[in-house]
């Protein structure tokens, strides 16, 4: 017996899926950027074009900066002076911009300028890849980098449309920062296939946009007292609760550069190379990653101070559990948890500032921070580097290490809930 059905109807053509899974994909980009305001899409967009460019130059110059280490020894020597590399841009920072922005904030100027001003240097590198010259140009480019990170954290809490969700909002900004990245490093890989110049070339474009969008954000000069008078009506934390938290964050930090340093020339001594190496570091970024999901989450349901005793804490249980024996998996998650530690940790002090802080000093404080930060880094990361450690016992010292820095900053947080403390 047959069966008549009725005629279905044809199929779209697979052009038209792609069309609309094309605009479904642009809503949610739309969405990511615009979630807090038209002044944080703005802020959004300045951000992901420079993390872009970033990536573009670090792409360019990878093969010309590139070394080889055949052997431990060498590895550690390159190791120290890289590490004295990445603090030397805050040596120059840290009295420029925190003697700027304790006069004049200026954050949206400084973001404008430190992106054309990388356009420039990028244009000076094409010409000059091959020449010692490139050696103080690339130091340029750190500095101008570092000059719009913190800017741009000062202007966050005048970008948005809600000065509660700080920690959000911070997390939100990574995230994108890390899509951007992903997304522009297969073209920069392509790009270098060509040569290093048309990486630069590109660069040059993205820095060029990031500092025309960043033109559009508010003028931090005349919304500080209104936002100073905002952050004054939801009683903000004491300046004693900013610096505890600071010291405890950079703990995280610190464990954070032993960490990573100490398992990386681990795996190396055992005869393990460079893939290993970049699997710790992929797993240190995956966490991070992750952690810009799960701190929206945790800011709904616990202070900024909290946030920052978790990251501790995670630090310190992954260290104990991973010293019992050492793997490359277990090496990656404690990597991973390390990662997310830090970005907690990040986001919440880095919210716990915005609240606190007045706008005409937040510029100032985020240059101390963020110089002691790197400097914690540096710190741990060099212990592993001047000393021959066990990797187990190691381990085991970092967990010591994060639960007393834990202990020592509850201790202290404890001390403003005394009656009669005068926080």
């Amino acid at each position: 017996m047959t069966t008549n059905r009725p005629p279905q109807p044809p199929l779209p053509p697979p052009e038209r899926f792609s069309r609309r899974a094309a605009r479904s994909a642009l809503r949610r980009v739309d969405a990511m950027f615009s979630a807090r305001g038209p002044a944080f899409r703005q802020l959004a967009m300045s951000w992901a074009s420079n993390v872009a460019g970033d990536t573009l130059v670090a792409v360019a110059l990878a093969g010309t900066l590139f070394f080889d280490v055949p052997s431990t020894a060498e590895a550690r020597n390159n190791v120290a002076l890289y590490l004295g590399i990445t603090m030397a841009p805050f040596a120059v920072v840290a009295p420029l911009l925190g003697g700027l922005f304790s006069r004049f904030p200026i954050y949206r100027a400084v973001m404008t300028a430190s992106n054309a001003l990388r356009a420039v240097v990028a244009v000076i590198m094409m010409l000059g890849l091959d020449t010692i010259w490139l050696f103080p140009l690339a130091f340029t480019m750190l500095v101008l980098s570092r000059l719009y990170g913190i800017s741009k954290s000062s202007m966050l809490p005048v970008a948005i449309d809600e000065p509660t969700a700080l920690v959000s909002a911070n997390a939100r900004l990574a995230r994108i920062g890390i899509y951007a990245g992903a997304v522009v490093l297969p073209v920069g890989a392509l790009a270098v296939q060509v040569g290093p110049a048309l990486a630069l070339l590109l660069s040059v474009g993205f820095f060029l946009f990031a500092g025309f969008v960043s033109l559009g954000l508010p003028d931090p000069r005349s919304a500080a007292e209104t936002v100073a008078e905002t952050y004054a009506a939801q009683a903000p934390g004491p300046l004693r609760a900013v610096r505890i938290s600071r010291l405890a964050t950079a703990g995280v930090r610190l464990i954070n550069g032993y960490l990573i340093l100490l398992l990386a020339f681990a795996f190396q001594e055992a005869g393990q190379g460079a893939l290993d190496f970049g699997a710790l570091v992929a797993a240190a970024g995956a966490g991070y990653g992750l952690a810009s999901y799960v701190s929206p989450w945790l800011e709904r349901h616990l202070r900024e101070e909290p946030m920052v005793v978790a990251g501790l804490a995670l630090e310190a249980g992954s260290a104990f559990l991973v010293s019992q024996e050492l793997s490359l998996v277990g090496a990656a998650a404690l990597a991973g948890a390390a990662g997310i530690a830090w970005g907690m940790a990040k986001f919440g002090f880095d919210g716990l500032l915005q609240r606190s802080i007045p706008p005409g000093r937040r510029g100032q404080s985020f240059t101390r921070a963020e110089t002691l930060f790197q400097l914690a880094w540096v710190v741990g990361a060099i212990i592993p580097v001047v000393l021959h450690i066990d990797p187990e016992l190691g381990l085991t010292v970092a967990g010591i290490a994060a639960l007393a820095a834990q202990t020592a900053f509850v201790a202290a947080l404890l001390v403003d809930l005394r009656p009669g403390s005068d926080g």
